[in-house]
């Protein structure tokens, strides 16, 4: 009976989708939380105090993510908040992603709570609502945490699926539900339709995705470009695009970033944090085996003006303090002397160290030879001890992941 599931020609795709993720983990963690509004904010005694995530029970009083906290807590009096602790978060992802592995290997991360999976040869285990029934239970009974499941035939109506109930709900939608269930939705409800982009929809009177499938399709590049026909082309449920387990590993950039607990201009205090965002993401490139031949930093004023700017390099590097030196060099060129709210830090134009062949020249091959044997001596007693004994941690925390964003760690719970 589960073959009438599976097409001859065509995928069975899910998107499971973790429901309220850090709450729900920091409610499984201490079940006392469990059916209080609970919200989980970055640094709540400090001004950084931004909703990142909060539980349904929250969200009934219209606590958003990205709120202000003082929102927040005048819309719900008896919130409570939490630090996020992405380590707890990322543990429970790795043990998440290894429950979906279990059913089938064509699994693809694309966030630290959420991935899709390819059914489509696995008939053997039944229905695909049996299966996604059996996943839902899996995870809530082992990691006592809620998801809900889209059904489709592709990555994006699987994607649109699993938004559809929430918590706990499984929803199937097939190319053939488009018009009941699909196409009445708003223009801004569609999965890859951002606030701009739906501004400028609705500025050729498109206010549903339905809108948007049938309208002309030269009017729509002329706005977006292609992804005026791609977006259209979703909307009609056309997605072919394979979950892929490997995609993972195409990140372009690995980078970090600190909202300082106040505004400013000590250049101290300012070097210190860019050092510290640089130990970070060249410990994620050490993990990713990775050198980076681009450095991109960012600074946010205390007016919220954002500035990016970044430096190609002629070399590759791979060390805290190279990293540092571009970082500060970018800052010192890019800097107009304003308070500094924020501070980023990226490194880009990635390559694996094993495919990577160090250009030494007649005028830089002593200096990098004289450091070679340092770095080998530190590499040997790094594997000895299983720490760098050299290496003076500002904060020893600072290596553990520290944002949703972070996606370098997405295929750990393969290890």
């Amino acid at each position: 009976m589960a073959s009438k599931w599976y097409p001859k020609k065509g995928r069975v795709i899910f998107h499971v989708d973790m429901n309220s993720f850090y709450a729900s983990v920091e409610a499984a963690f201490d079940p006392s939380l469990k059916g209080k509004p609970l919200a989980i904010a970055g640094n709540p005694e400090e001004r950084r105090g931004i909703i990142v995530t909060s539980s349904y029970e929250a969200r009934k009083y219209g606590v958003k993510t990205t709120m202000p906290l003082g929102e927040a807590r005048r819309l719900c009096p008896d919130l409570m908040v939490m630090r996020p602790n992405f380590e707890r978060y990322r543990t429970a992802s790795k043990e998440m992603f290894k429950i979906l592995a279990d059913v089938t290997s064509l699994v693809q991360p694309v966030s630290i709570d959420e991935g899709y999976m390819d059914i489509t040869e696995c008939s053997d285990q039944g229905s695909p609502p049996e299966i996604a029934e059996r996943i839902q239970q899996r995870i809530a009974e082992e990691l006592d945490l809620p998801c809900s499941i889209g059904i489709a035939p592709n990555k994006f109506l699987a994607k649109m699926a699993s938004d559809m109930k929430k918590p706990m709900g499984i929803t199937i939608l097939r190319k053939r539900d488009l018009e009941h269930t699909l196409w009445k939705l708003p223009i801004e409800d569609m999965h890859g339709v951002g606030s701009k982009t739906a501004e400028k929809l609705r500025k050729i009177g498109i206010e549903t995705i339905g809108g948007l499938a049938s309208h002309s399709v030269i009017e729509l590049k002329g706005i977006l470009g292609i992804n005026g026909e791609r977006l259209q082309n979703r909307a009609n449920g056309l997605d072919d695009r394979p979950v892929d387990p490997e995609a993972v590993h195409d990140f372009k950039s690995i980078g970090t970033s600190t909202t300082l607990p106040h505004d400013t201009t000590d250049e101290d205090e300012i070097q210190t944090v860019l050092r510290r965002l640089s130990n970070k993401v060249v410990a994620r490139m050490n993990g990713k085996k990775v050198l980076a031949r681009n450095v991109q930093l960012m600074i946010r004023y205390h007016d919220r003006k954002t500035v990016t700017r970044s430096r190609q390099l002629q070399e590759f590097i791979s060390k805290p303090d190279e990293l540092f030196q571009h970082s500060i060099q970018l800052f010192d060129q890019h800097w107009n002397q304003d308070p500094v709210r924020l501070l980023g830090v990226t490194a880009g134009d990635l390559a694996e160290k094993s495919e990577v062949t160090q250009q030494l020249d007649l005028f830089n091959y002593e200096q990098y030879a004289g450091k070679e044997k340092l770095y080998k001596t530190i590499d040997t007693l790094t594997e000895k001890y299983g720490k760098n004994p050299f290496r003076t941690l500002t904060n020893p925390d600072e290596t553990k992941v520290s944002t949703s964003f972070q996606k370098d760690f997405l295929d750990d719970y393969k290890k």
